[in-house]
């Protein structure tokens, strides 16, 4: 690696309310390059007068850019009653600003064919978009102006919008699900009242209705300013041109006030603190065990994770021993985790039905003292440490992956040149600092041990609560909001100017690739990829599931997870040791409609790897006692599924369309009924009849030539039978001639979960009626600014997310529009969707809406195929459905010639709402009366859709 290092300019800070004259050029800092094969991100870092860092990422392997905006703030910035407002403000930074409209952030970076999105966390908030890279212009300009020229565009309605949509992010991802406040209880017990690690990031449903507009506007003036931020694009790009637009947009937008990063001593837990919480959708309690532990970048970091991954992670680990082999637990997992202000060290463990709290808090300590006495092989280093080279090449696999390795580090450490540095520290783990910081961090040391328990079960917690925190002694800091003053830079340009798509729109080139078919029928499929020195490798076997008998419905994904296990010559803790020595991935699936085996290896392991793939595709060794842990397993997961809304949705939809016995529904998965059924004879007599090469193709992506891995495939010449197999067809569904709302019961969820469709009855193709229904689905609920999408969430606030989308194979498929709502608003939720797929079909595609379509997915193709995960999909496709390589030039003229009548026609073909159905799930008390009042026939299910009474 070479590194050019300059004297870093003087930066001016400016404060928020003082004027800011055209600025000069940005000075480089530093220049990065790659020598050899290190692993190493090139970039170029420079620095704004304003404070804005700048990193730049050249690579033209493939026609596309990443742009990540990164301020330096997140949860950990929020007062006291104030909570969740760094991840609010993520969302008002979406809608508008004052050169672009309402809702056209999305609207600009989706016609562009890009895609975008942001995240908060407890230290940072970004905002992101993968554009074709003759795009990157306009991004630049849109997130320079909402930075700069945000707050006159933030109104009251905007405010109240987004903090609903919050709330209803808040109901579906933590209050909607099963142990899903879990970490919110464990983190109030761990740090000290009003350190801001003790609340999630989401925050507090009541802070989020008390604060207003005016706080808002203070935090963005207090945090979102230049010298608090860091600009990382990468790809296919011109830097010096790249700059000079950086320099254009953002120089004139003023400094804000100083930002210091602020340290927080380690939590201090005086004793073991036991708290507890009765779930609303938990069937069995957990136990969740965190002890304080170290930040992000510390030097016990990477001791750490070897030390969560001996005793806690994988089936060499000694939770797996002692937890998941013998059936006590359904997970038992260990993990250390690290922010900018205080890690956590966190155990958690699902007991099975029978097994007491307080034998799983019992059997932890147990297990703890057994690594003590074990302590860490020279083995057990090189088996773990042998993953983290392949992790990290894997990470740089997309250019958005490179640009957020960048970013992160800048921000937190002001070095974007870490990912040499992390892999090195692994590498230079010893035994002796792996007992080290077990014994300084968790032997004998305090926690906070929660019991997650079920409604009404209070009596199952470990321990009685013993926890409350302390507020006395809480002095809240002075955050710097007084004296904020919004002032906007002046420009040279007119800013209100969109700037123009660059002048040679790119055209993303379909992989080259190869093919082979062998005797025994197996079709092979391959490219090369010689951008990470990585090679995957996908086996799919066709049926698997719809071989089943009803009886024993889920066979399939049984031997799927069987496959998994012992082989005739490892363990699954050998195979699995060895997978780790050379960082490789092995392994097996099954389910509804077929089996897949996968590897992924660095090109250097590949001999080992293809002959541990051998191992596992030839010689499972299928025990009785993985059968019985596999399918107590199951049935638990099934069981636990039927306490979430969402699950119980789909599930129930689909038993609507199909019937409820229909192998489509019950396939793979299985029901409780039939996975107590299936026999070790079943499982073998199943593998040896259907996973065969007849229905076999294998996809190869990767660093490697036609020439070279040919050879290496001749294991697959000795895979037998099969010869005479053909799929069966599935049983067809159900048609529907009158709308019914069917309804399922969820006492106090805090969502309701809603599925509108039917089925259409059409196959899957590449440039027939479904390529071309998917065209027409586009605006009315496949992009983010569909009609459903901002009718439902931006302009009612009544969901995190509402969508349609058309699904299909090669036995028919769905249309089906879906959303978790607010309760509240379940009723009127109905109505709209009802009201937008009605009016659709009625009036059709506007002009303006052909246009974006058109737009949008056309430029979308330059990153189709980036990834090797991309590429494999093309070609999987190709392999699966017998498509001729030109499928993508004949969708590019389908789609540039489809006319506003063709759209039109499709919409009233297969959006007739008279032929769906209505799917509601959720709280009977809080939404029948208002479902009453709609008109439809209801008709009660229960959580597996049989009928109520």
């Amino acid at each position: 690696m070479k590194k050019l290092l300059l004297p870093l300019l003087s930066v001016l800070i400016t404060p928020a309310f003082a004027q800011v004259a055209q600025p000069s050029k940005a000075r480089l800092v530093e220049k990065v390059t790659k020598t050899g094969n290190e692993l190493v991100v090139p970039y170029e870092k420079y620095v704004l007068p304003n404070g804005l860092t700048v990193i730049l990422h050249e690579d033209h392997s493939d026609p596309v850019a990443h742009v990540d905006v990164t301020y330096h703030v997140g949860s950990a910035r929020e007062e006291i009653g104030k909570s969740g407002f760094a991840h609010f403000f993520e969302h008002m930074m979406f809608q508008g600003s004052d050169n672009v409209a309402d809702d056209e952030h999305f609207k600009i970076v989706t016609e562009s064919g890009g895609t975008l999105n942001g995240s908060t966390n407890e230290d940072r908030t970004n905002y992101y978009e993968t554009v074709p890279s003759n795009q990157v212009e306009k991004m630049i300009w849109l997130e320079a102006d909402r930075m700069g020229y945000l707050l006159d565009a933030v109104t009251q309605k905007k405010f109240e919008i987004q903090r609903a949509t919050v709330k209803n992010e808040r109901g579906q991802n933590y209050d909607n699900q099963p142990y899903g406040l879990a970490s919110e209880y464990s983190s109030k017990a761990l740090y000290p009242y009003g350190h801001p690690y003790s609340w999630l990031t989401i925050g507090y449903i009541e802070d989020l209705n008390r604060v207003n507009v005016n706080d808002l506007k203070n935090f963005f003036l207090r945090w979102y300013g230049p010298n608090n931020s860091t600009i990382t694009i990468g790809g296919d790009i011109n830097p010096k041109q790249t700059l000079a637009w950086i320099e254009k947009y953002f120089g004139s937008v003023p400094s804000g006030p100083a930002v210091k990063n602020v340290k927080y001593p380690a939590p201090v837990l005086d004793k073991t603190r036991f708290v507890s919480y009765e779930d609303n959708y938990a069937q069995q309690p957990m136990l969740s065990i965190t002890y304080p532990g170290v930040t992000a970048y510390d030097k016990d970091q990477a001791a750490l994770n070897i030390m969560a991954q001996l005793i806690g992670r994988g089936n060499n680990s000694i939770f797996y021993k002692n937890f998941t082999k013998p059936r006590k637990a359904s997970q038992a997992s260990m993990s250390a985790y690290g922010s900018e202000l205080a890690g956590e060290i966190g155990i958690t463990v699902i007991p099975f039905p029978g097994q007491t709290m307080q034998d799983m808090y019992a059997l932890v300590n147990q297990s703890l003292k057994e690594f003590e006495a074990k302590g860490v092989s020279d083995e057990d280093l090189v088996r773990l440490k042998g993953g983290a080279e392949s992790q990290f090449v894997n990470s740089l696999s997309s250019v958005s992956g490179k640009v957020s390795q960048l970013a992160a580090a800048q921000t937190f450490t002001g070095n974007p040149n870490q990912i040499k540095e992390r892999l090195k520290a692994i590498q230079s783990v010893t035994k002796e600092d792996v007992m080290r910081v077990y014994n300084t961090y968790v032997k004998d040391k305090n926690a906070v041990v929660l019991s997650v328990l079920p409604k009404g079960k209070g009596d199952m917690r470990v321990a009685p609560d013993n926890y409350t925190p302390d507020k006395s002694n809480y002095k809240a800091p002075d955050y710097g909001y007084d004296g904020l003053k919004y002032v906007k830079g002046a420009d040279k340009f007119d800013r209100k100017a969109t700037p123009a798509t660059g002048t040679n729109p790119v055209v993303a080139s379909v992989p080259k690739y190869w093919t082979a078919k062998k005797a025994n029928g197996i079709k092979i499929i391959g490219s090369e990829n010689t951008e990470i020195p990585s090679v995957s490798i996908s086996v799919s076997v066709d049926g698997g599931g719809l071989f089943e008998e009803a009886s024993k419905a889920g066979l399939a994904g049984i031997v799927g997870r069987m496959l998994n296990e012992d082989t005739k010559n490892f363990t699954s803790e050998a195979f699995s040791a060895e997978l780790q020595k050379i960082g490789s991935n092995v392994s097996a699936g099954g389910g509804s409609d077929g089996f897949s085996f996968q590897a992924s290896t660095l090109t250097k392991n590949l001999d080992r790897t293809l002959a541990l793939l051998e191992e596992r595709m030839f010689n499972p060794k299928f025990t009785q006692e993985s059968l019985d842990r596999i399918k107590q397993q199951t049935i638990t997961s099934l069981r636990r599924a039927k306490t979430q809304p969402a699950f119980i949705a789909s599930n129930v939809y689909n038993k609507l369309l199909y019937g409820n016995d229909n192998l489509r529904v019950i396939a793979g998965s299985g029901t409780e009924k039939t996975i107590p059924n299936i026999t070790l004879a079943d499982v073998q007599a199943f593998y040896d009849t259907y996973v065969v090469p007849s229905l076999s193709q294998v996809v190869v992506i990767g660093d490697i030539k036609e020439t070279d891995i040919k050879p290496k495939l001749a294991f697959l010449d000795k895979w037998k039978g099969g010869a005479a197999l053909s799929v069966p067809k599935p049983a067809g569904g159900k048609t529907f001639n009158k709308t019914t709302l069917y309804f399922v019961d969820v006492s106090k969820a805090a969502q309701s979960e809603i599925r509108i469709g039917n089925l259409t009855g059409m196959n899957y193709d590449a440039s027939g009626e479904y390529y071309r229904a998917g065209l027409m689905n586009y605006n009315l609920g496949a992009a983010f600014s569909s009609r459903i999408n901002l009718n439902l969430r931006e302009d009612k606030g009544w969901t995190y997310g509402a969508r349609s989308t058309f699904t299909s194979g090669k036995y028919g498929g769905t249309f089906t529009a879906s959303a978790g709502v607010r309760a509240s608003a379940t009723d009127s939720s109905v109505v709209e969707f009802m009201k937008e797929i009605s009016n659709y079909a009625k009036t059709g595609i506007t002009p303006a809406e052909l246009t974006f379509m058109k737009s949008s997915i056309g430029q979308s193709t330059a990153r189709s195929y980036e990834t090797n995960a991309q590429k494999a999909g093309f070609l999987s496709r190709i392999l699966e459905y017998d498509l001729a390589p030109t499928y993508v030039d004949e969708q590019s003229k389908i789609r540039n010639s489809i006319s506003k009548a063709e759209i039109d026609a499709l919409a009233k073909k297969y959006l007739d709402v008279n032929k769906m159905i209505i799917l509601v799930v959720g709280d009977k008390d809080l939404v029948m009366p208002g479902l009453k009042k709609l008109g439809y026939d209801i008709v009660e299910l229960d959580a597996d859709g049989n009928p109520k009474g």
